[in-house]
């Protein structure tokens, strides 16, 4: 056991000079930090240090490269001088010499009997140290065995490489040249061409691994079937022993297939070696047979340590059954001699020893005992070899739980992860043996260790670039090709009554892909791998994506889920998307998105809450009312309400812009002036009623500054701005219309809404668990809110009120002041135009025709709620002025038929002009109707009542307190305008826009 022990010390330091000799990371550092030392010394009093204590530092340093980083510190050890004086001689004790030759023999029979067979355990390892030993007795002997030499150098024949640790192999041939040149010498050309040998040898693997691993396989599962089929107490000293056959069996498995793993992966990555496909799937399922291995040992542990104390008894007694005896004939021999009592000593140790538990040291001493009474010939025929075997099985059983994890360890697949892309793309190819990727996940779990003692990089950082590089793997080879044949799959089966590819099974052939669903979750790091979800989340996304692209199709994608649930087991989540009807009409998310645009192309109907498209090139005109915002409140949640007011805003504020710079217009601003001066000097000679031929003179009048390219004078113009920004005033009172058709088609279910249960006290009356009183609670909270917003609404209006009135009625807006007064010709202008448009519908060429804009009269409101100009404006009794003219006219048109009775002609003239009267009268007062039932939405919700006959602050008379300024009663507010008369540019943009409303829930 000496040598054995110093063999294997030797093996360590030949381990230890391999593991630096192929780590270029630590021989490129070590070249760094010796190059840092020279740049201290070179200039010791910039980093602060003694320049004696650097160059000692030095010294060390060489001295450390010279013992541990050059890859010799196997050759020193060997290399050393072990004679002491004349007290201790070792190269010169001849006894010692030949035992160590002996020893050399008796561990390589040993080790060469089992190396590559089914018994072998730990061999392999042994053989390392033994060579290491035999170069440690040429250095110390000078003696050379050929016919031994011959043996060690053989042993390529079977196994041309050995793996030491990780991705670290060693080849003993190459050991033995470097190390022991004058005997390789002596060999035949033949013996020395190792290449050849190791390329026959990875042929060879190529041809018999397919095969070798369909053995392998039916082994491991005869094994595993035999150890689950194990039930219960030992009943007998035969059921004991097949038992511990049984779990020595099975970690002689795992030790050859690790064995032949290791040797032949690391020896094609070394010889750059080509590796085919089907070496690269039998050497996976060898890896699954490991872990599957290690799997029936974890699962069976309990039936281990209830058996585990009876079979080292079960051991141990043929152990001692043998060699009571023994000790019995040599007691009865009266010729005591100094051997004869060492080996009675030996047989009275040994068999104490035996009857303990078999820790490390107990066994390490049994084995001491045996060499010694090894010094006698005490052993008859076929002793030897029981009591030899019954300790190796001893010790096999005693470090049960040591050898499997040694040999299930699938730590080098770090190395070799290459392998997995084409091994998960087998495994989606056979959907059959998908439970087979919980060994191979099994088998990467076993690299985590390995990766948090690493020191040349943080822990963290490489398992996470090894989890992610392994996810993507996955994800890549299995996940993605599994979610998108599943759709696919789903998708020809709803789409069967089309014609499609021939799908027959016998001709195309059938993958049951049902099989991914089945497996359990897989455990990788601190995370699950869980397929079922992943496919349900991917066809929950691709529904839900392509339901809001085209709700029309919702009900094909119902019965996909519907299918997907059938066949695949999958629950899918409901997309709760409204269905698409065909007249659906524009979405709110994209009207808010090009609000510009639509205010521009669509006219409002105040009465029927419904926008009209003014012009299509279909053969129909677009139409959104309230059902259709509701149910695009539906698809998008009321969320969207408070986002469109927010867009809303924004355009409004730059459309006050351009209405701030038209009546800080010079030409604008001094005829409403001059207007304003005419009505406050003439008031009481009309009768307080402002004249209908003077806004007619400005209607007219405005032509003279100029016409755009398609004939629109600048009253045109700002009607066209009015509307528009009444048209958007129009759009957010439907948006709040259609939020409460929305609330109160979701609230309908609610029984009773002046009396609503509260869930939740009812849960905790009741005593149900955390989670249902949560959910009470949530319940709770929704009603709350849609019964709120059912009952109160949001008041929108009042918002953008309020957000702008403060600088509409800002003393440095002056200029806005005068908006009342061109309210008049505005209304002339609107008039014309709507008759314009109304007389088109009857005409054969409809371009430009339509029948109502009710956005000129919800904007002629706003604005003068902004400007709080509504007494001010009433102060021009407008529409009664018109409706005097209107009536005037037509009084004088019947006193001229009647005088004219005998002209025919004269007669149908007159007829016209008097329909032509009617009409405009009538379309005026639908304007006035109009404009006081758009006013009633600015109304504030609370009026107070002024108890005083007469406010003193407030002016007599409105439209005085509009005078010019040249005088007289104080300004009214008035909103934004230029920072100063002087500038002479355009008024500055309105305020920057405040924080968005409150969200409707």
């Amino acid at each position: 056991p000496v040598f054995e022990y110093l063999a294997d010390v030797l093996g360590v330091l030949i381990t230890l000079d391999e593991i630096v000799r192929t780590n270029t990371v630590l021989r490129d550092h070590w070249t760094l930090y010796k190059r840092m030392i020279k740049s201290v010394r070179a200039e010791p009093s910039r980093f602060g240090v003694d320049e004696v204590k650097v160059r000692q530092m030095e010294k060390f340093l060489m001295r450390l490269e010279g013992q541990l980083l050059d890859g010799n510190i196997f050759q020193k050890c060997v290399e050393d001088h072990f004679d002491l004086n004349e007290a201790v001689d070792v190269t010169h004790n001849g006894l010692m010499n030949d035992e160590m030759s002996h020893n050399l023999r008796a561990i390589f029979m040993q080790i060469d009997s089992r190396l590559c067979e089914p018994n072998e355990m730990g061999q392999r390892d042994k053989f390392v140290g033994l060579c290491g030993l035999y170069v440690l007795h040429f250095q110390l002997y000078r003696t050379t065995d050929k016919k031994f030499f011959k043996a060690l150098w053989d042993v390529q024949r079977k196994l041309p490489v050995f793996a030491l640790a990780g991705n670290i192999i060693w080849f003993p041939n190459d050991f033995l040249a470097l190390k022991l040149p004058l005997l390789v010498k002596q060999l035949d050309k033949k013996s020395l061409d190792t290449d050849s040998v190791r390329k026959a040898y990875l042929q060879n693997i190529d041809n018999t691994i397919s095969r070798d691993a369909q053995n392998w396989y039916l082994q491991i599962a005869t094994w595993m079937v035999r150890m689950d089929s194990i039930r219960g107490h030992a009943s007998s000293a035969d059921d004991l022993g097949t038992r511990v056959a049984l779990f020595i069996q099975g970690v002689l498995h795992a030790y050859a297939i690790s064995n032949s793993l290791k040797s032949a992966m690391s020896l094609y990555v070394h010889m750059s070696f080509p590796m085919k496909k089907s070496t690269v799937r039998a050497f996976c399922k060898l890896i699954e047979l490991l872990k599957a291995i290690d799997g029936t040992f974890h699962r069976r542990s309990m039936l281990i340590a209830e058996t585990m104390s009876h079979a080292i008894q079960r051991l141990s007694l043929p152990i001692i059954g043998v060699l009571a005896p023994i000790k019995q004939r040599l007691a009865q021999d009266r010729k005591y001699s100094d051997t004869h009592l060492d080996v009675i000593a030996a047989l009275q140790l040994m068999g104490d020893l035996l009857n303990g538990p078999p820790t490390k040291e107990r066994r390490m001493l049994s084995n001491l005992a045996f060499q010694v009474v090894l010094q006698m010939q005490v052993f008859k025929a076929g002793e030897y070899e029981n009591v030899t075997n019954q300790f190796r099985r001893l010790e096999a059983m005693s470090d049960l739980r040591i050898k499997l994890r040694a040999a299930c360890n699938c730590t080098f697949l770090y190395w070799h992860r290459v392998l997995l892309p084409v091994y998960f793309a087998d495994a989606f190819d056979s959907p059959t043996d998908a439970h087979r990727l919980h060994y191979m996940f099994a088998a990467l779990r076993d690299c985590v260790p390995l990766m948090t003692q690493a020191k040349h990089e943080e822990p963290g950082v490489l398992l996470a670039g090894f989890e992610k590089e392994i996810q993507t793997m996955l994800k890549t080879a299995i996940i993605d090709p599994l979610c998108r044949d599943i759709e696919t799959d789903l998708r020809l089966h709803i789409h069967s009554h089309l014609k499609l590819d021939d799908r027959n099974p016998f001709k195309v052939g059938l993958k049951e892909l049902s099989h991914f669903l089945k497996i359990r979750p897989i455990r990788f790091f601190d995370k699950h791998i869980d397929f079922k979800h992943s496919v349900t989340h991917y066809l929950d996304t691709t529904f839900y994506n392509l339901t809001t692209v085209a709700l029309h199709d919702w009900k094909t994608y119902g019965e996909m889920r519907n299918l997907a649930s059938q066949k695949y087991g999958l629950e899918l989540t409901e997309v709760h998307l409204p269905s698409q009807t065909l007249e659906q009409g524009l979405d709110v998310l994209e009207i808010m998105r090009n609000i510009h645009i639509f205010v521009a192309r669509y006219s409002y109907n105040l009465n029927n809450q419904i926008f009209i498209e003014r012009l299509s090139n279909n053969k129909f005109l677009n139409t959104i009312n309230i059902r259709h915002i509701a149910n695009s409140i539906r698809t998008h949640g009321t969320g969207i309400m408070n986002t469109t007011v927010n867009f809303t805003f924004q355009f409004l504020r730059k459309k006050f812009f351009v209405f701030s710079q038209f009546l800080y217009d010079d030409h604008i601003k001094s005829r409403l002036i001059k207007d304003i001066r005419f009505y406050k000097e003439s008031r009481d000679q009309l009768d307080n009623k402002y004249p209908y031929e003077r806004a007619e003179k400005f209607n007219k009048g405005i032509r003279k500054l100029g016409l755009t390219p398609d004939g629109q004078t600048y009253l045109d113009q700002f009607r066209i701005l009015i509307t528009q920004i009444g048209n958007a005033m129009g759009y957010i009172r439907m948006i709040r219309s259609g939020g409460l058709h929305y609330t109160s088609n979701a609230i309908r279910f609610v029984p009773d809404l002046d009396d609503i249960v509260n869930f939740e006290e009812h849960t905790k009356a009741a005593n149900l668990s955390r989670e249902a009183q949560d959910a009470a609670r949530n319940l709770d909270a929704t009603i709350s809110n849609l019964t709120k917003n059912f009952a109160e609404g949001s008041e929108y209006f009042e918002m953008l009120v309020d957000v702008f009135s403060a600088e509409f009625r800002d003393s440095k807006n002056m200029h806005l002041r005068n908006f009342f007064i061109i309210i008049p010709p505005l209304t002339v202008n609107y008039v014309e135009h709507m008759l314009s448009g109304k007389e088109r519908l009857n005409k054969k060429n409809k371009t430009g025709a339509f029948f109502t804009d009710d956005g000129f009269a919800m904007g002629i409101a706003y604005i003068l709620k902004l400007l709080d100009q509504y007494n001010t404006f009433d102060s021009l009794h407008w529409f009664d002025s018109v409706a005097d003219k209107y009536r005037l006219e037509k009084q004088q048109l019947a006193d001229s038929r009647k005088k004219g009775k005998d002209d025919e002609k004269l007669q149908q003239t007159m007829t016209l002009t008097l329909k032509r009267l009617e009409t405009f009268d009538h379309e005026f007062d639908l304007l006035n109707f109009s404009l006081s039932g758009a006013r009633i939405f600015f109304r504030p919700k609370k009026v107070k009542k002024v108890e005083e006959p007469a406010a003193a602050a407030a002016p007599a008379d409105p439209a005085a307190a509009a005078a010019a300024p040249d005088g007289g009663a104080p300004p009214p507010p008035a909103p934004p305008a230029p920072a100063s008369d002087d500038a002479g540019g355009a008024p500055p943009p309105p305020p920057p826009p405040p924080p968005p409303p409150p969200p409707m829930m």
